[in-house]
């Protein structure tokens, strides 16, 4: 893979890092059905200037296939991931997201999109390991909302990377930018019964709004163009690959801006989870260097 490759999946990475925090803030306030379909809207909206801004038209007549990657990579998602943030802490709800890797490599091997390999499969393992290092889960009580949350960003994540292949099969038949705009269009059409009836009970504060107005710009939609844009170039299991680098910039962007501690966990966990990015991805960095060295006489 090339650098330049790698740097937008650490830099995707680095913004969805902060979208469990957000969640997490803005959840509670707003409720799941109202805070799934703001984001979306939000997102629907700054996808809709750039199609305008960049004369594409809307791909209509696939509306049956963005129906399917919507529910499927963003719809169900952001809803379930909304619903957990009530049960849950962020780094809970990070660690279980990075199980989408491991779906989305199954799923992606199966529809014949991508090869399952041992090198793919040690990354998965090193990064299940080192995210659990980093968000350094303590013991929790498991009730039942606990569990059925659990389960419910189990269920989001599997949406997830089932639905990478299939998104790497659509751009065979659309553009990046007309994708992310007709999923996010059919999600919102989705959610929006739910987010009307809900609408009476949700707290519109502030602070709610502004991270409804940061994931909907920032963390879905330009993301979500900047992510399919990479799966031209990329196989769908090196495009799921910032998954394991989430929780990485979410105790990052803790300790910077909250202020909390840094561990010698957070450090080792580090590590194995750039190992597992570079395992999975096959990203070397001295490829260049070693290719030059094998080609001299």
């Amino acid at each position: 893979m090339k650098t330049k490759y790698f740097a937008q999946l650490v830099a995707l990475s680095a913004l969805w890092g902060a979208s469990f925090m957000l969640i997490r803030i803005a959840s509670p306030l707003l409720g799941p059905n109202v805070l799934a379909a703001l984001r979306i809207g939000v997102a629907t909206l700054t996808l809709a200037v750039l199609m305008r801004v960049m004369r594409h038209r809307w791909p209509i007549g696939h509306w049956r296939e963005l129906a399917l990657l919507g529910a499927l990579s963003v719809a169900f998602p952001f809803l379930l991931f909304a619903w957990a943030a009530l049960q849950l802490p962020a780094g809970y709800s990070a660690l279980l997201n990075c199980t989408a890797v491991v779906f989305g490599i199954f799923a992606a091997a199966w529809m014949k999109e991508d090869t399952l390999t041992l090198r793919k499969i040690i990354g998965c393992i090193c990064g299940l390991v080192g995210v659990a290092l980093i968000v350094g889960l303590g013991p929790i009580h498991p009730t039942r909302p606990v569990i059925l949350a659990a389960l419910t960003c189990t269920v989001a994540s599997a949406c997830y990377g089932i639905s990478t292949p299939l998104m790497k099969r659509a751009i065979s038949r659309m553009q990046p930018l007309e994708i992310a705009a007709g999923i996010h269009a059919v999600s919102l059409v989705m959610l929006l019964p739910g987010a009307v009836w809900s609408w009476p009970q949700a707290n519109f504060t502030p602070v709610a709004l502004a991270a409804v107005a940061v994931m909907g710009v920032v963390t879905s939609g330009l993301a979500y163009w900047l992510h399919i844009r990479l799966m031209v170039h990329v196989s769908p299991v090196a495009a799921m690959s910032p998954t394991f680098m989430i929780p990485v910039f979410g105790v990052t962007w803790g300790h910077l801006f909250l202020g909390e501690q840094l561990s010698t966990g957070i450090y080792a966990g580090g590590a194995l989870v750039l190992l597992a990015s570079a395992l999975v991805t096959g990203f070397n960095p001295w490829q260049k260097w070693l290719d030059a060295v094998d080609a001299k006489p």
